[in-house]
């Protein structure tokens, strides 16, 4: 009977055996994508924000959105597009799922179309409505802890759905706020919430478009891409008063890519740049790899996009 016990007892004591591993069905083989990166950990960048339970702080747009009660983040979003399109937070109630909120940033070196403003995007995306769409007023602007935004409102007559787009401009990013519910009364109080929202100084470079072209590159070293060439390569850098590359972000690529690009671009040299009379930092878009088409404006091509190019800096 001991003898017993003591095998009972040594089962009982003995670990539990490790769940096995989830194995990747056969055939099937995963591969990471192009993803963003950064030439230091310390520098803000984008996609950086982070949700807490109380609100959304990003320090590189300045920003601190406080979330509604009841509210929070439950997933995170993906990681940021080739297009220079972010998602920064989701936000949902924990209770009753009344509505959403959906923080976004687009950049505007590297926009899908021409538009060159958070206001010229809001005015596209209400001239492109999907046909079972509907606006509810014009688009207006309206001004919220003291910042100026674009308002778009529109519905889907079949569902129900409202949607309330706002958009501001900070740092040549439209950083954008869209309110979704059935109920429009909660999108006015979601609305209203932006007012509590704090914008910091921005003491951030200059922002300049196209800085990285023409005669402001005095030293150019372009990168060899081998074997990763047909993808698009949003990069924005930093550049110091000394006219040399402080700061490389990598919206989308893949490490490869990332390696033989900023060996390229730390050979780079700019000429100073000066705004009211003192030298200042720059901040500016380089497009490598293959150049992303983009919509028709209108009827006929866009006349600013320049033609697609191997690697393109514009």
């Amino acid at each position: 009977m001991r003898a017993l016990n003591f095998v009972l007892a040594a089962l009982l004591a003995a670990p539990t055996p490790p769940t096995p591993p989830a194995r990747v069905p056969a055939g099937v083989i995963l591969v990471k994508g192009a993803w963003s990166s950064a030439s230091d950990a310390n520098t803000p960048v984008p996609e950086g924000g982070k949700a807490t339970a109380l609100n959304y702080q990003s320090s590189y747009f300045h920003l601190a959105y406080p979330f509604a009660a009841g509210w929070k983040q439950r997933f995170e979003g993906p990681p940021p597009s080739d297009r220079g399109y972010y998602v920064l937070a989701q936000i949902e109630p924990t209770g009753e799922h009344v509505g959403s909120v959906l923080i976004e940033a687009q950049d505007l070196f590297f926009t899908p179309t021409a538009a060159n403003s958070a206001l010229e995007l809001v005015s596209y995306a209400g001239s492109h409505l999907r046909a079972d769409y509907r606006m509810e007023r014009p688009i207006t602007a309206v001004t919220l802890a003291d910042r100026s935004f674009a308002r778009l409102d529109y519905v889907s007559p079949v569902t129900g759905l409202h949607w309330s787009v706002l958009a501001t401009q900070i740092r040549c990013h439209a950083v954008q706020f869209t309110f979704t519910s059935t109920h429009p009364e909660v999108i006015q109080q979601l609305v209203a919430g932006l007012q509590d929202m704090t914008l910091g100084a921005d003491a951030a470079p200059v922002c300049v478009k196209d800085h990285a072209s023409g005669t402001n590159v005095l030293n150019r070293i372009d990168p060899i891409l081998t074997d990763r060439r047909f993808n698009s390569i949003p990069v924005r850098i930093v550049i110091d008063t000394g006219g040399k590359v402080k700061f490389i972000h990598f919206i989308s690529s893949f490490p490869d890519q990332a390696r033989v690009i900023t060996d390229a671009l730390q050979q780079w040299r700019f000429k100073p740049y000066v705004s009211a009379g003192r030298l200042v930092e720059v901040e500016t878009g380089i497009l490598f790899g293959v150049q992303p088409s983009r919509p028709l404006i209108s009827s006929k091509q866009d006349p600013q996009l320049p033609p697609a190019r191997k690697h393109d800096t514009t």
